[in-house]
Protein backbone atom coordinates (compact mmCIF):
# COMPACT_ATOMS: atom_id res chain seq x y z
CA UNK A 1 0.00 0.00 0.00
CA UNK A 2 1.18 3.39 -1.00
CA UNK A 3 2.01 5.82 1.55
CA UNK A 4 -1.17 8.08 -0.11
CA UNK A 5 -2.85 5.16 0.36
CA UNK A 6 -2.02 4.77 3.96
CA UNK A 7 -3.29 8.94 4.28
CA UNK A 8 -6.27 8.48 2.80
CA UNK A 9 -7.45 5.50 5.23
CA UNK A 10 -6.13 7.77 8.17
CA UNK A 11 -8.21 10.57 6.73
CA UNK A 12 -11.36 8.01 6.73
CA UNK A 13 -10.26 6.98 10.19
CA UNK A 14 -10.52 10.60 11.63
CA UNK A 15 -13.62 11.93 9.73
CA UNK A 16 -15.81 8.80 10.71
CA UNK A 17 -14.72 9.39 14.27
CA UNK A 18 -15.48 13.51 14.45
CA UNK A 19 -18.62 12.31 12.24
CA UNK A 20 -19.65 10.18 15.41
CA UNK A 21 -18.89 12.35 17.85
CA UNK A 22 -16.26 10.09 19.42
CA UNK A 23 -13.38 11.41 21.18
CA UNK A 24 -10.01 9.68 22.82
CA UNK A 25 -12.00 9.74 26.05
CA UNK A 26 -14.99 8.01 24.50
CA UNK A 27 -12.29 4.86 23.50
CA UNK A 28 -10.28 4.88 26.63
CA UNK A 29 -13.62 4.05 28.37
CA UNK A 30 -14.19 1.25 25.69
CA UNK A 31 -10.81 -0.48 26.65
CA UNK A 32 -11.46 0.14 30.48
CA UNK A 33 -14.48 -1.61 29.98
CA UNK A 34 -12.70 -4.32 27.82
CA UNK A 35 -10.39 -4.63 30.71
CA UNK A 36 -13.55 -5.24 32.64
CA UNK A 37 -15.13 -7.84 30.76
CA UNK A 38 -11.87 -9.90 29.68
CA UNK A 39 -12.55 -12.90 31.41
CA UNK A 40 -16.26 -12.48 30.41
CA UNK A 41 -16.36 -12.37 26.91
CA UNK A 42 -17.63 -15.74 26.49
CA UNK A 43 -20.40 -15.31 28.20
CA UNK A 44 -21.11 -12.06 26.01
CA UNK A 45 -21.16 -14.46 23.14
CA UNK A 46 -23.24 -17.32 24.54
CA UNK A 47 -25.77 -15.21 25.96
CA UNK A 48 -26.36 -13.54 22.45
CA UNK A 49 -26.64 -16.96 21.22
CA UNK A 50 -28.70 -17.92 24.05
CA UNK A 51 -31.31 -15.34 22.37
CA UNK A 52 -30.21 -16.39 18.64
CA UNK A 53 -31.42 -19.87 19.31
CA UNK A 54 -35.35 -18.65 20.16
CA UNK A 55 -34.82 -16.24 16.58
CA UNK A 56 -36.29 -17.91 13.11
CA UNK A 57 -32.84 -17.36 11.45
CA UNK A 58 -31.11 -19.12 13.81
CA UNK A 59 -32.32 -22.45 12.34
CA UNK A 60 -31.92 -20.80 8.82
CA UNK A 61 -28.06 -19.73 8.88
CA UNK A 62 -26.74 -21.18 12.11
CA UNK A 63 -28.14 -25.03 12.10
CA UNK A 64 -25.42 -26.61 11.12
CA UNK A 65 -23.08 -27.11 13.93
CA UNK A 66 -19.89 -26.57 11.90
CA UNK A 67 -21.07 -22.94 10.78
CA UNK A 68 -21.95 -22.09 14.25
CA UNK A 69 -18.87 -22.90 15.70
CA UNK A 70 -17.09 -20.59 13.30
CA UNK A 71 -19.52 -18.20 14.17
CA UNK A 72 -19.35 -18.37 17.53
CA UNK A 73 -15.64 -17.91 17.36
CA UNK A 74 -15.65 -14.86 14.92
CA UNK A 75 -17.73 -13.13 17.17
CA UNK A 76 -15.89 -13.68 20.14
CA UNK A 77 -13.14 -11.70 18.03
CA UNK A 78 -14.74 -9.06 16.98
CA UNK A 79 -16.05 -7.91 20.54
CA UNK A 80 -12.31 -8.53 21.88
CA UNK A 81 -11.29 -6.33 18.75
CA UNK A 82 -14.02 -3.77 19.66
CA UNK A 83 -13.10 -3.30 23.50
CA UNK A 84 -9.51 -3.40 22.16
CA UNK A 85 -10.75 -0.05 20.27
CA UNK A 86 -7.92 0.06 18.26
CA UNK A 87 -9.75 2.61 15.21
CA UNK A 88 -7.46 2.17 12.62
CA UNK A 89 -7.66 1.39 8.56
CA UNK A 90 -7.65 -2.55 9.76
CA UNK A 91 -10.37 -2.12 12.29
CA UNK A 92 -12.71 -0.61 9.65
CA UNK A 93 -11.47 -3.52 6.98
CA UNK A 94 -12.99 -6.01 9.28
CA UNK A 95 -15.97 -4.02 9.49
CA UNK A 96 -16.19 -3.93 5.86
CA UNK A 97 -15.61 -8.02 5.33
CA UNK A 98 -18.67 -8.48 8.11
CA UNK A 99 -20.85 -6.24 5.92
CA UNK A 100 -19.22 -8.16 1.97
CA UNK A 101 -19.93 -11.56 4.52
CA UNK A 102 -24.15 -10.57 5.71
CA UNK A 103 -24.62 -9.33 2.15
CA UNK A 104 -23.16 -13.23 0.60
CA UNK A 105 -25.36 -14.74 3.03
CA UNK A 106 -28.16 -13.20 2.43
CA UNK A 107 -28.53 -12.14 6.37
CA UNK A 108 -31.52 -9.68 6.32
CA UNK A 109 -30.21 -5.97 7.77
CA UNK A 110 -33.42 -5.75 10.23
CA UNK A 111 -31.71 -9.19 11.44
CA UNK A 112 -28.09 -7.37 12.19
CA UNK A 113 -29.76 -4.40 13.52
CA UNK A 114 -31.56 -6.85 16.40
CA UNK A 115 -28.61 -8.90 16.91
CA UNK A 116 -26.55 -5.85 17.51
CA UNK A 117 -29.60 -4.47 19.68
CA UNK A 118 -29.31 -7.37 21.86
CA UNK A 119 -25.52 -7.48 22.06
CA UNK A 120 -25.41 -3.68 23.76
CA UNK A 121 -28.31 -4.70 26.42
CA UNK A 122 -26.45 -8.18 27.06
CA UNK A 123 -22.99 -5.83 27.17
CA UNK A 124 -25.34 -3.28 29.68
CA UNK A 125 -26.08 -6.63 31.73
CA UNK A 126 -22.67 -7.33 32.54
CA UNK A 127 -21.38 -4.17 32.81
CA UNK A 128 -23.84 -3.61 35.97
CA UNK A 129 -22.90 -7.33 36.99
CA UNK A 130 -19.58 -5.93 37.58
CA UNK A 131 -20.72 -3.18 39.59
CA UNK A 132 -19.80 -0.11 37.69
CA UNK A 133 -20.74 3.31 39.33
CA UNK A 134 -23.67 4.67 37.91
CA UNK A 135 -21.77 7.69 36.08
CA UNK A 136 -19.30 5.87 34.70
CA UNK A 137 -21.08 3.19 33.51
CA UNK A 138 -23.31 5.50 31.96
CA UNK A 139 -20.19 7.43 30.18
CA UNK A 140 -19.15 3.79 29.03
CA UNK A 141 -21.99 3.06 27.47
CA UNK A 142 -22.72 6.27 26.01
CA UNK A 143 -18.82 5.76 24.34
CA UNK A 144 -19.98 1.47 23.11
CA UNK A 145 -23.11 3.17 21.93
CA UNK A 146 -21.46 5.63 19.82
CA UNK A 147 -18.46 2.90 18.11
CA UNK A 148 -21.46 0.75 17.74
CA UNK A 149 -23.22 2.73 15.28
CA UNK A 150 -19.80 3.55 13.90
CA UNK A 151 -19.53 -0.03 12.83
CA UNK A 152 -23.11 -0.63 11.82
CA UNK A 153 -22.68 2.65 9.49
CA UNK A 154 -19.59 0.78 7.90
CA UNK A 155 -21.01 -3.02 7.78
CA UNK A 156 -24.69 -1.37 6.23
CA UNK A 157 -22.54 0.76 4.15
CA UNK A 158 -20.82 -2.28 2.47
CA UNK A 159 -23.50 -4.65 2.97
CA UNK A 160 -25.55 -2.25 0.64
CA UNK A 161 -22.76 -1.44 -2.06
CA UNK A 162 -22.05 -4.94 -2.46
CA UNK A 163 -26.32 -5.58 -3.05
CA UNK A 164 -26.43 -3.03 -5.37
CA UNK A 165 -23.36 -4.30 -7.52
CA UNK A 166 -25.65 -7.44 -7.48
CA UNK A 167 -28.51 -6.25 -8.56
CA UNK A 168 -26.75 -4.41 -11.48
CA UNK A 169 -25.15 -7.42 -12.24
CA UNK A 170 -28.46 -9.11 -12.59
CA UNK A 171 -30.00 -6.14 -14.39
CA UNK A 172 -26.81 -6.60 -17.09
CA UNK A 173 -27.46 -9.83 -17.61
CA UNK A 174 -30.97 -9.24 -17.85
CA UNK A 175 -30.24 -6.85 -20.59
CA UNK A 176 -28.41 -8.71 -22.48
CA UNK A 177 -30.50 -11.43 -22.88
CA UNK A 178 -33.36 -9.22 -23.49
CA UNK A 179 -31.70 -7.82 -26.46
CA UNK A 180 -30.99 -10.35 -28.29
CA UNK A 181 -29.09 -9.90 -32.17
CA UNK A 182 -29.56 -12.68 -34.20
CA UNK A 183 -28.49 -13.33 -37.77
CA UNK A 184 -31.25 -15.13 -39.38
CA UNK A 185 -29.79 -14.59 -42.33
CA UNK A 186 -26.37 -14.19 -43.44
CA UNK A 187 -25.83 -9.97 -44.35
CA UNK A 188 -29.79 -10.04 -42.02
CA UNK A 189 -29.49 -9.29 -38.24
CA UNK A 190 -33.22 -9.08 -36.57
CA UNK A 191 -33.90 -7.48 -33.05
CA UNK A 192 -37.67 -7.97 -31.28
CA UNK A 193 -38.05 -5.72 -28.57
CA UNK A 194 -40.61 -6.28 -25.46
CA UNK A 195 -41.03 -3.93 -22.55
CA UNK A 196 -39.93 -0.23 -22.15
CA UNK A 197 -37.17 1.58 -23.96
CA UNK A 198 -35.20 3.98 -21.62
CA UNK A 199 -31.81 5.72 -22.38
CA UNK A 200 -29.46 2.46 -20.56
CA UNK A 201 -31.09 -0.19 -22.29
CA UNK A 202 -31.54 2.05 -25.86
CA UNK A 203 -27.53 1.87 -25.40
CA UNK A 204 -27.00 -1.90 -24.79
CA UNK A 205 -29.57 -2.20 -27.61
CA UNK A 206 -27.20 0.01 -29.90
CA UNK A 207 -23.82 -1.36 -28.12
CA UNK A 208 -25.21 -5.16 -29.28
CA UNK A 209 -26.51 -3.99 -32.37
CA UNK A 210 -23.07 -2.69 -33.51
CA UNK A 211 -21.15 -5.40 -32.39
CA UNK A 212 -23.23 -7.98 -34.45
CA UNK A 213 -22.80 -5.93 -37.62
CA UNK A 214 -18.85 -5.69 -36.87
CA UNK A 215 -18.66 -9.19 -36.29
CA UNK A 216 -21.12 -10.44 -39.46
CA UNK A 217 -20.83 -7.94 -41.84
CA UNK A 218 -24.41 -7.27 -41.95
CA UNK A 219 -25.96 -5.09 -44.61
CA UNK A 220 -29.33 -4.71 -43.22
CA UNK A 221 -30.85 -4.41 -39.22
CA UNK A 222 -34.43 -5.09 -38.40
CA UNK A 223 -35.53 -3.77 -35.20
CA UNK A 224 -39.05 -4.61 -34.30
CA UNK A 225 -41.20 -2.64 -31.67
CA UNK A 226 -44.22 -4.47 -31.87
CA UNK A 227 -43.62 -5.21 -28.25
CA UNK A 228 -43.42 -1.91 -27.08
CA UNK A 229 -46.08 -0.38 -25.14
CA UNK A 230 -45.28 3.11 -25.39
CA UNK A 231 -43.44 5.18 -27.88
CA UNK A 232 -42.94 8.96 -26.84
CA UNK A 233 -40.65 11.67 -27.50
CA UNK A 234 -37.47 10.11 -26.04
CA UNK A 235 -38.13 6.52 -27.50
CA UNK A 236 -38.50 7.85 -30.80
CA UNK A 237 -35.42 9.62 -30.30
CA UNK A 238 -33.36 6.64 -29.35
CA UNK A 239 -34.38 4.39 -32.12
CA UNK A 240 -33.61 7.33 -34.49
CA UNK A 241 -29.87 7.65 -32.78
CA UNK A 242 -30.09 3.34 -33.09
CA UNK A 243 -30.33 3.63 -36.86
CA UNK A 244 -27.95 6.52 -37.72
CA UNK A 245 -25.54 4.90 -35.43
CA UNK A 246 -26.25 1.37 -37.60
CA UNK A 247 -25.92 3.35 -41.01
CA UNK A 248 -22.68 4.53 -39.93
CA UNK A 249 -21.53 1.19 -40.03
CA UNK A 250 -22.54 1.10 -43.45
CA UNK A 251 -25.71 -1.29 -42.50
CA UNK A 252 -29.49 -0.24 -43.39
CA UNK A 253 -31.62 -0.61 -40.83
CA UNK A 254 -35.48 -0.73 -40.52
CA UNK A 255 -38.30 -0.36 -37.84
CA UNK A 256 -41.13 -2.98 -38.07
CA UNK A 257 -44.10 -3.27 -35.89
CA UNK A 258 -44.97 0.41 -36.50
CA UNK A 259 -48.90 -0.08 -35.46
CA UNK A 260 -51.22 2.73 -36.43
CA UNK A 261 -51.17 3.79 -32.41
CA UNK A 262 -47.68 4.49 -32.48
CA UNK A 263 -47.37 6.13 -36.19
CA UNK A 264 -50.48 8.40 -34.68
CA UNK A 265 -48.32 8.96 -31.77
CA UNK A 266 -45.25 9.81 -33.70
CA UNK A 267 -47.30 12.32 -36.33
CA UNK A 268 -49.01 14.17 -32.94
CA UNK A 269 -45.65 14.55 -31.12
CA UNK A 270 -44.11 16.49 -34.41
CA UNK A 271 -41.13 13.84 -34.29
CA UNK A 272 -39.03 13.73 -37.02
CA UNK A 273 -37.63 10.14 -38.16
CA UNK A 274 -35.78 11.49 -41.13
CA UNK A 275 -34.85 8.84 -43.51
CA UNK A 276 -35.61 5.94 -40.83
CA UNK A 277 -37.64 3.26 -43.01
CA UNK A 278 -40.82 1.74 -41.36
CA UNK A 279 -42.91 -1.15 -41.88
CA UNK A 280 -46.34 -2.32 -40.39
CA UNK A 281 -45.26 -5.73 -39.81
CA UNK A 282 -41.85 -7.69 -39.23
CA UNK A 283 -42.80 -9.73 -42.48
CA UNK A 284 -42.57 -6.73 -44.92
CA UNK A 285 -39.10 -5.73 -43.03
CA UNK A 286 -38.43 -8.89 -43.67
CA UNK A 287 -39.22 -9.29 -47.44
CA UNK A 288 -37.85 -5.95 -48.26
CA UNK A 289 -34.70 -7.32 -46.14
CA UNK A 290 -34.21 -10.21 -48.71
CA UNK A 291 -34.91 -7.92 -51.74
CA UNK A 292 -31.62 -5.59 -50.32
CA UNK A 293 -29.73 -8.40 -50.32
CA UNK A 294 -30.82 -10.15 -53.49
CA UNK A 295 -32.52 -12.77 -52.24
CA UNK A 296 -35.99 -13.28 -54.23
CA UNK A 297 -38.83 -14.98 -52.26
CA UNK A 298 -41.81 -17.27 -53.41
CA UNK A 299 -45.04 -18.15 -51.67
CA UNK A 300 -45.28 -21.63 -51.89
CA UNK A 301 -49.16 -23.33 -52.10
CA UNK A 302 -50.28 -25.91 -50.42
CA UNK A 303 -52.39 -28.26 -52.34
CA UNK A 304 -55.15 -29.36 -49.19
CA UNK A 305 -56.67 -32.39 -51.60
CA UNK A 306 -60.73 -32.22 -52.71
Amino acid sequence: MSHLDDEAHREEVETLLELYEISDEDLDRIRSAGELLRDRMEDLVGRWYSWLETQPEFEEFLSDEEVLRRAQALQLDYWKSFFAAQVDPEYFETRRHLGETHARIGLPLPTYFAGTTKFLSVIFELLKEEGLDGAVRSATEQAINELVHLDIGVVVETYTTLEKEVIESQSRALMEMSTPVTEIWKGILLLPIVGIIDSKRAQDIMNAALSQITETHARIFILDISGVGVVDTAVANHLVKITKATRLMGCESMISGVSPAIAQTIVELGIDVGTVKTTATMRDALADGFAKVGIQLTEGRRDHGR
